[in-house]
């Protein structure tokens, strides 16, 4: 709202008055009176105006505009400077000129240096955990009980040869039952809460890929050397299957191979499922064992995807399968649909954050809840490397 002064209006106000002749033309002064003060007080009022509110705002502009980070002028140029040098690096390597070099440096340890700071990756670098594949060729059931008992037949009716009007015999079968119980392996890591915040997840991955490597490894040895004590029955520990000795502690016999594959009827030695189990160090020992012609016992796949073969029969590589040595068994041959695995749990990993609170870690509880048995030992027969 724009004021006159008092004195413009009283000036004005006093010519309307004076002028008794003429009223008409008194008011015309009046009013132009009034106009020159009003554009008066309108020239002052730019004159005086306070423009620092303005100039302050434009000094917070250029200010973020020169910092490190805000695209000035300062930065491009460096950070130009340094690329270059840095792709100068690539090129040239070790003969980078020095002034390029200078440039990249940005620390120094005591043996060398090195030209750009550190990067945390978030690629974990880890060792091949290697362990037997039994899981992919015997027999896998689920359950939803702690154990599971199967009905066996242990032995057949027993007919007899009658003359004629002679009384037939009786006779009858002879059963059994054969449980397979599930064992529990389990095992829990604590990871500090730092960690799993800074790591974005990745270390709460790694350790689940940890225990299913581990929990893997563990139960493929169990299912060819567990004692059936609180774990699975290894096929190589079950007494019932028969075994043919080598006759020899260190080196391989070829007719007793032969002899170990055709110990075994004919229904398990052809059947879909039926295949030779050693590690590499036994398979190299194999690859050089020739018969009586000169002839190469192992023969290679001729066709993508199919197996190699030994006597005509597939091998599976297991590297948990012993070594040649006295009194080892580095060769199992059979049908593995005899192998029956019982899953009752898959493996659980179990996310605990309160129990060690005070501490700041979290706990990682798994479980897992699996069991194996050998059901029918006569589809398997295994190789002792032994004198006797």
């Amino acid at each position: 709202m724009m004021h006159v002064s008092r004195r413009a209006l009283v000036a004005g106000l006093i010519e309307l008055k004076g002028d008794d002749d003429d009223p008409v033309a008194g008011v015309t002064r009046a009013l132009d009176t009034l106009s020159r003060a009003v554009d008066d007080r309108l020239k002052a009022v730019e004159q005086k105006a306070d423009t620092s509110a303005l100039a302050g705002r434009l000094d917070q502009l250029e200010a973020k505009l020169n910092r490190s980070g805000a695209g000035g002028a300062d930065e491009d140029e460096g950070g130009a400077e340094e690329r270059k040098s840095f792709l100068s690096y690539l090129r040239l390597g070790n003969q980078t000129p020095v002034e390029d070099l200078k440039a990249l440096t940005v620390s120094n340890d005591p043996q060398a240096g090195y030209l750009a700071p550190a990067e945390m990756s978030t690629e974990f670098i880890r060792d091949l955990v290697e362990f037997s594949p039994v899981r992919s060729v015997a027999s896998v059931r689920s359950t939803s009980s702690p154990a599971v008992k199967y009905p066996r037949r242990t032995g057949v009716t027993n007919a007899q040869w009658e003359g004629e009007v002679e009384e037939s015999e009786e006779s009858e079968p002879s059963f059994g039952m054969l449980e397979v119980p599930v064992d529990k392996l389990t095992t829990f890591t604590d990871i500090s809460n730092e960690l799993l915040a800074d790591s974005g997840g990745q270390a709460e991955a790694e350790v689940r890929l940890a225990f299913a490597e581990d929990f893997g490894r563990k139960e493929a040895i169990a299912f060819l050397s567990g004692s059936g004590v609180k774990m699975p029955e290894g096929l190589l520990v079950n007494g019932e299957v028969p075994s043919i000795v080598n006759g020899h502690a260190a080196n391989l016999s070829p007719d007793k191979l032969i002899e170990l594959l055709y110990s075994l009827p004919a229904a398990y030695r052809n059947a879909p499922g039926a295949r030779w189990a050693m590690n590499g160090t036994t398979l190299a020992a194999i690859r050089k064992l020739k018969d009586g012609q000169n002839n190469f016992l192992w023969q290679p796949a001729f066709t993508a995807g199919q197996p190699e073969t030994l006597l005509g029969k597939p091998v599976l590589e297991m590297p948990d399968m012993p070594d040649i040595a006295n009194g080892a068994t580095p060769i199992l041959y059979g049908d593995f649909s005899g192998y029956r695995i019982v899953d009752r749990l898959a493996l659980s990993v179990l996310s605990d954050p309160y129990t060690q609170a005070r501490r700041g870690v979290t706990r990682l509880n798994a479980t897992r809840r699996v069991g194996g048995r050998v059901i029918q030992p006569a589809k398997f027969r295994k190789l002792r490397t032994a004198t006797s």
